[in-house]
């Protein structure tokens, strides 16, 4: 495709990805005929992944991330899908990158068209493909719209609701007469953090939030044990440097009923960069990937305080093809999650004991197996830990391999 250039739609299902040399964070708007969104919630990207027939698609560190689109499932009031991408490193621009949007069948994954924007240079965030609705039908039209004020240049445009950081403190002055207040903001949704830096004038001082940004806009752990909800991602970055040593993830749960035992099993599953199955260690298989992922052995109760199941993952030992590991936890008795009470899983620093991350599911529903949690390794060699907390109906590790892959 070409700039400005459109193709019909021939399938009702499509994702579109960005690749790139560089790491690309990618993101899609669900745009009004207004050329607005409704509320912050049409703003799709990682941290907020779901909105109405239109999702993020991580690819994972190893594939480029994707917007996928439902246009069965997009609603009425909805004219175009408009899908972004702008570097992950700070600052950086498109200078020397040529990205390359693909059109893909999101269900065989088969190639629809192709289209690299031409001459790019100074801008830090890109519109690059437009899936949009004209007289009853699908179409997509290649954009390559370029700006240079980054990703908050192109929220502001579209209507998306950019907080700022807290001002640095101005020099002591002699005090001014009263000023009449301002009508409070309402609020708005948390967005990405990374549009943050370039929107107009600052905004009064936030509350402070519970986990830190990193400077890519990613959480990570530089201010202490991370909270996650459901669908969030922490980047296991301190201090600058990626964590690369021995972690543990501990998975807890309570019976909801007095004096019934619950038989829960926790389990990892490894994949590689192409969401293919390496291997699966659980109460059966107590170590894989040559010693670098060990299982504490069964807990066949759930009484008791602390973590009922452990999983060690020395992550400077895993192996290069192993690029995604999906915690889980499967109920072989056939309990379903409606009789668990405080299921949670933690990532703790093996060397110190210190709590990293943490997850309570907070949801139940009558299914027998729970995809927890997933770690993720990126380009540029750093893990990611995203909460999960989708049910599934598995009592074994097996039954989870295809699904967890497909959450990849």
């Amino acid at each position: 495709m070409t700039p400005g250039s459109n193709i019909p739609l021939s399938v009702a299902r499509v994702a579109v990805d960005v690749a790139a040399p560089v790491r690309l964070d990618v993101s899609g708007l669900l745009l009004t005929a207004d050329g607005k969104v409704r509320s912050d919630d049409d703003f799709i990207f990682y941290n907020q992944p779901s909105g109405p027939g239109v999702t993020y698609r991580s690819g994972g560190g190893t594939s480029p991330d994707a917007i996928v689109v439902d246009t069965a499932a997009v609603p009425a009031g909805i004219e175009k899908i408009v899908v972004t991408a702008s570097p992950d490193a700070a600052g950086q621009t498109f200078q020397g990158v040529e990205p390359t949007a693909t059109v893909r069948n999101a269900d065989d994954g088969g190639a629809i068209a192709t289209f690299t924007p031409p001459q790019l240079g100074g801008e830090t965030a890109l519109l690059v493909i437009e899936i949009y609705r004209r007289n009853g039908a699908w179409k997509a039209r290649a954009v390559g719209q370029g700006y240079a004020n980054g990703l908050a240049g192109i929220a502001t445009d579209f209507g998306v609701s950019v907080e700022e950081p807290a001002p640095a403190p101005a020099p002591v002055a002699a005090p001014a007469p009263p000023a009449t207040p301002a009508p409070a903001a309402p609020p708005v949704a948390p967005l990405d953090p990374r549009i943050a830096h370039a929107a107009a004038p600052p905004a009064p001082p936030a509350p402070p939030a519970p986990a830190a940004p990193a400077a890519s806009g990613r959480i990570n752990l530089d201010k202490g044990r991370v909270n996650l909800q459901k669908n969030q991602t922490v980047s296991l970055v301190k201090g600058g440097r990626p964590l690369l040593s021995q972690v543990k993830m501990g998975l807890g749960w309570e019976p909801a009923f007095r004096g019934k035992d619950i038989d829960l099993d926790a389990s990892v599953i490894a994949y590689g960069p192409q969401r293919n199955h390496l291997e699966s260690c659980y109460f059966g298989k107590l170590s894989i990937l040559g010693g670098a992922v060990k299982h504490s052995g069964d807990n066949l109760t759930g009484e008791g305080a602390g973590d009922d199941e452990v999983i060690v993952v020395d992550l400077g030992r895993l192996p290069a093809e192993a690029t995604g590991l999906v915690f889980t936890v499967n109920s072989f008795t056939g309990q379903k999650f409606t009789e668990v009470a405080k299921a949670y899983c933690r990532l703790i620093d093996a060397a110190t004991g210190e709590e990293l991350v943490r997850f309570d599911l907070t949801g139940a529903e009558p299914q027998t197996g729970v995809m927890m949690a997933k770690l993720i390794k990126q380009f540029s060699g750093e893990w990611e830990m995203t909460a999960m907390g989708e049910f599934v109906k598995s009592r074994t590790v097996r039954g989870m391999v295809k699904p967890a892959a497909k959450s990849l």
